[in-house]
């Protein structure tokens, strides 16, 4: 048996007919020979699908592909756009090598070199020149709180190869409530990165280019809607996107480093503090400054957990490559983020308010103007701006997981067709723009909501990770609860330290999101719960005992109506359970309608039901109410007979009754609604 499409041989004529397998789109012919008594039968499936085995069906390429000029028209520039769907099974060829993972996991926490030592000098200069010394120390114990971070969750994806993200840690090992809250902070978080991200992208372009400052706001949400694009292209597509310019950062990263140690060994260098850099101020150096500035800092930490999270999207063996990014990742953030900061404490770099500190230092050590400092701003800004990518690959995978878990509308939980979580996506991309037009894409006002969601997180993870070692108790548990152990404790005192100095500058404000968004997940796990229970608790009807009870809304005794009529009649079980309804305000009208029914005569009673304030609707919804209250036993279905207008802007023409009734019977319990379209000929007859 051959899939093939159904055609007769030559010199054979045709015997019996065609037959069609409906199940299985089976086509078999019963074919002649030639020759006397020479006859056997073709099967072929149909053209559109191959058949895998009985019962189990594949659309072949093309198959239900719009047929209309503008269908055409708009799947054409959505592949354009988007790129042509992919097939489930080549899933495999979509997942990530080592390269193209540490530009789409490591992105942002890379990108974070950017601003992290900055955002420590803003704080500490508050207190004078003297207390910038303490820069390094803090750059320091940052570092080491980095080392341990990395430590812990290569544990936890030894552990949990399939994907380790703090929510699904924290739920299995603390508790759901624990998972929800490590959920939430994540999911603040993400949106957070995308936006301080994108804002200091601009930032380090309007240093460069001053006079972009007013457009700031528009450069940061276009820059989201391009990230957003090339994220539904797929997480493959993306990676090789981002991949360049992470790369060409962390070079010219190094070649800075590099140019500042040079100029610090021969004295070859000469800082001027631009006319904007922030004064000095007066505040005591007490330990509660230095501890906002070590969480300021502790912005740079920000997408070191997106590795664990994002396990299931590494080649194989998934594991073993995302241990091994992981620890390039932390030793190209340590190096970088303590190097940057080292060279720029040396020659003295002050934080301005138009100008960045890495562009400050790039002016110092590549030359004003010169092709390499250029080109490190055009770095800086590309990977500050895709830095958001980590986020867009992390966001919709964890959405997908509540789904699957029902704490999150089940719309989260698909792939698109290019394999990718677009709605979750799409969700992201909102939220951020919202946040950069509220905070009018500044980042001095977005870093106060930032990183406390992250180590919340953290401290979660650990803190399950230390549960599982000490429940399963395998080989060389202790060491490895140990490790995780030392990350919980440390990554909590540095989320009190994050809460406690940025609470009065809005860090308030994702404490009080966090248990919202717990509440609104419990909420929609409890729809989903009530809904399974109703499910399972009613009884299942069978065939026989259901009777329907079909009403037809009519307006004239058309084609429409008729054919409403006819299917109406073939799912009742007689005329009895079929009847007509008109509604009207004009009585005159009615009559007339009454009188070319009785003359029409279909065996079907027509009932008039006036209408004083002239609202089709309300009547209508009302008699099916009250005819549903009197036959509570039966199955009402209201057969609605639909006009279809050959063309899209012929629906402006036509009042759409069909769809409002429709969307009303929507919320009627206990009613079936049934559509009859009448497709309208392109070309009248003559």
């Amino acid at each position: 048996m051959a899939d093939l499409e159904p055609r007769p041989p030559r010199r054979q004529e045709r015997s019996g007919g065609l037959t069609v397998s409906h199940p299985d789109l089976e086509f078999r012919e019963t074919i002649r020979g030639t020759k006397p008594g020479d006859r056997f039968v073709r099967i072929a499936t149909h053209k559109g699908f191959t058949r895998v085995r009985r019962g189990y069906l594949v659309p072949r390429p093309g198959t239900g592909e719009p047929t209309t000029g503008w269908g055409r028209a708009l799947q054409r520039f959505k592949h354009a756009i988007l790129g042509s769907p992919i097939p489930t099974a080549r899933e495999a060829h979509e997942r990530l090598n080592k390269i193209r993972a540490l530009a789409v996991f490591s992105s942002d926490a890379l990108s974070s070199v950017a601003y992290g030592g900055e955002e420590i000098m803003k704080v500490l200069v508050l207190a004078g020149a003297g207390a910038l010394s303490l820069t390094l120390p803090i750059s320091g114990v940052i570092v080491l709180l980095l080392a341990i971070v990395v430590l812990s969750y290569r544990q936890t994806i030894r552990a949990y190869p399939s994907g380790g993200g703090s929510y699904i840690v924290a739920s299995d090992n603390l508790g759901m409530i624990p998972g929800l809250t490590a959920a939430g902070a994540l999911l603040i978080d993400y949106v957070l990165t995308v936006s301080v991200s994108v804002a200091a992208g601009v930032a380090a372009l309007t240093s460069m280019v001053p006079d972009w400052l007013p457009y700031a706001v528009p450069m940061s949400v276009g820059a989201v809607v391009l990230i957003t694009l090339a994220n539904l292209r797929g997480i493959r597509e993306s990676g090789t996107i981002f991949a360049a310019p992470t790369y060409l950062f962390v070079l010219m990263m190094y070649v800075l480093i590099g140019a500042g140690l040079y100029r610090l060994a021969t004295g070859d260098y000469s800082y001027v503090p631009p006319p904007s850099a922030r004064p000095f101020g007066a505040e005591s150096l007490g330990i509660f400054l230095i501890l906002r500035a070590f969480a300021q800092g502790c912005s740079a930490m920000t997408g070191t957990e997106a590795i664990s999270n994002g396990v299931p999207a590494f080649k194989a063996p998934e594991s073993v490559n995302a241990r091994t990014t992981l620890v390039w990742m932390g030793v190209l953030l340590g190096t970088m983020f303590f190097g940057m900061n080292f060279v720029a404490m040396q020659i003295g770099i002050l934080p301005a308010n138009d100008e960045t500190v890495l562009s400050q230092l790039g002016r110092v050590t590549l030359g004003d103007g010169s092709p390499l400092y250029i080109i490190l701003q055009i770095a800086t800004a590309l990977i500050l701006v895709l830095a958001a990518n980590t986020s867009f690959a992390d966001f919709p995978r964890l959405s997908s997981i509540l789904a699957r878990d029902r704490f999150l509308p089940r719309i989260f939980q698909f792939r698109g067709d290019r394999l990718a979580f677009t709605s979750g996506i799409i969700a992201l991309a909102v939220f951020a723009i919202a946040l950069l037009v509220i905070f009018n894409g500044s980042v001095d006002q977005l870093i106060p909501l930032y990183a406390i969601g992250v180590f919340a997180s953290f401290t979660l993870s650990q803190s399950g990770m230390v549960v599982h070692w000490r429940r399963l108790r395998e080989a060389n548990w202790r060491r490895s609860a140990i490790i995780n152990g030392v990350g919980a404790v440390t990554t909590a005192i540095v989320t009190v330290v994050i809460a406690f100095s940025k609470f009065a500058e809005g860090a308030w404000l994702v404490i009080l999101l966090i248990p919202l968004l717990i509440v609104g997940f419990w909420g929609i796990h409890r729809h989903y719960l009530v809904l399974e229970r109703a499910r399972r608790a009613e009884t299942p009807l069978l065939p026989e005992q259901v009777v329907v009870r079909a009403v037809v809304p009519v307006v004239d005794v058309g084609v429409q109506a008729r054919q409403a009529l006819a299917f109406a009649r073939a799912i009742a079980p007689d005329d009895k359970h079929v009847v007509a309804v008109h509604v009207t305000d004009d009585v005159a009208s009615a009559d007339t309608l009454q009188r070319e029914w009785e003359e029409w005569a279909p065996g079907i009673e027509l009932i008039i039901v006036e209408s004083p304030y002239r609202s089709l609707a309300g009547p209508l919804l009302a008699y099916i109410d009250a005819l549903k209250e009197t036959h509570p036993n039966d199955t009402i279905t209201v057969v609605l007979p639909e006009f279809v207008p050959s063309h899209w802007w012929e629906q402006l023409l036509h009042n759409q009754t069909a769809l409002r009734l429709k969307a009303a019977l929507l919320f009627h319990p206990g009613v079936v609604v049934a559509n009859v379209p009448y497709h309208m000929a392109t070309k009248p007859s003559a």
